[in-house]
């Protein structure tokens, strides 16, 4: 496995010499790669139009399906394109139908919106919401999944890493307890693709949501969906129109059998182009690679907040990965993010919102979230180190 060219990446991401961005798990700054597709091919647009644009691009617009195949292994009729992660879960979770009865099971640490969507369907259907419990390692207990699972499970759908906390939760041992029970594992890896190697075949999900703007440096309002093949016809989407299904007769209509069933004819084709050039700029650099200077770096950053008085670092987990959550006695996180901002750091806040449940269960309302990637550097975290250490000691 290469190392990872720090002084290239830095030298293809300009904003690197005017701001520390240790904001990856909400958007990573585009590298100039990714950047100048997207804008050449609004120039286009502008140029010549919308729809001739699309037909000029065609090969480039279909490249996103051949690279983003590569990066899950899988095949390029498994894959969806979609104008976010949160779109690509919700047209998969909401194309199942349960009865009264039916069990849904899920991870404390899940992300709020789905939560919403599982109280929601659990009403209209009479199913249950389930939470497994957390380990001793504060990730999903693995042994308890399995006592849990009964003909009445119909879904298992989880977090690979949850919105607000570092850890990274056990994917493929769970995908090996639900393909030994025949039930349906959806996994939402928005948090981990890009910074961790996904193979779908190792992890036996049967369907998976990413986006773009996140690890993977691609733009906003992008978004993956992969679904496996056998699962794909089981499936009737939510919603469709006539890019994913087609009139047979003013009273029939046929679904198409690949995963673009999931997709609508309006798409964000500037972005689509773009995500395929991320996908491919961030395999040509090595997922392996990425992840392993992803996870050195924050490990620094674990190890140099614990070191200050009054801080508390939050993540839990076996497994830890890029993202660094903590909170301070000297005051809120939000007052923190605001202050690293005179010092052109950018991070985020994490609060009950994202992980409602996860917090509530830890009796936490905001934390601050620290996330880097790989063309961050330990000089960054030393300069983040002082100017976090300045702003508690002055308040």
């Amino acid at each position: 496995m290469s190392e990872i060219d720090v002084k290239r990446a830095r030298e293809e991401t300009p904003a690197c010499k005017d701001v520390v961005h240790f904001n990856n798990a909400g958007a990573s700054l585009m590298p100039i790669p990714v950047a100048e597709a997207l804008h050449e091919y609004l120039k286009k647009e502008e140029k010549f139009g919308g729809y001739e644009t699309a037909e000029l691009e065609s090969e480039s617009l279909e490249n996103f399906y051949h690279a983003a195949s590569r990066l899950l292994n899988c095949e390029k009729d498994e894959i969806a394109f979609t104008e976010n992660a949160t779109r690509a879960w919700e047209m998969i979770f909401y194309s199942f139908r349960f009865q009264p009865g039916d069990k849904i099971l899920t991870t404390i640490s899940e992300y709020g919106s789905n939560v919403i969507a599982y109280n929601q369907q659990a009403e209209k259907y009479g199913a249950e919401l389930i939470f497994v419990p957390n380990d001793e390692y504060g990730q999903i207990d693995l042994r308890v999944l399995e006592n849990l699972i009964d003909e009445r499970v119909k879904l298992i759908s989880i977090n690979h890493v949850p919105t607000g906390n570092g850890l990274v939760n056990p994917a493929k041992e769970i995908g090996k307890i639900a393909k030994s029970a025949g039930i349906p594992y959806l996994l939402d890896a928005t948090q981990s693709i890009g910074q961790i190697p996904i193979d779908v075949k190792e992890i036996g999900c049967d369907a998976l949501c990413g986006t773009g703007r996140k690890y993977l440096r691609g733009p906003r309002a992008t978004g993956l969906l992969y679904v496996r093949k056998e699962m794909i016809e089981k499936l009737i989407p939510p919603f469709l129109d006539i890019h994913s299904a087609k009139l047979t007769s003013p009273y029939t209509y046929v679904i198409r059998p690949d995963a673009k069933r999931f997709e609508t004819w309006e798409q964000f084709m500037a972005g689509k182009v773009a995500l395929g050039v991320a996908i491919d700029y961030a395999l040509s650099w090595g997922i392996g690679a990425i992840q392993q200077r992803i996870y050195k770096l924050a490990s620094e950053l674990r190890e140099k907040l614990a070191e200050i008085d009054g801080v508390v670092i939050t993540d839990k987990g076996k497994e830890k990965c890029g993202i660094v959550t903590f909170i301070a006695h000297q005051m809120s996180a939000s007052q923190i993010k605001k202050q690293l901002a005179h010092y052109k750091i950018n991070v985020s806040v994490s609060g009950g919102s994202g992980n409602f449940v996860l917090f509530q269960h830890r009796g936490l309302k905001e934390v601050v979230r620290a996330s880097v990637h790989y063309y961050n550097t330990s000089e960054e975290i030393d300069y983040f180190m002082a100017a976090l250490k300045k702003i508690l000691i002055n308040n």
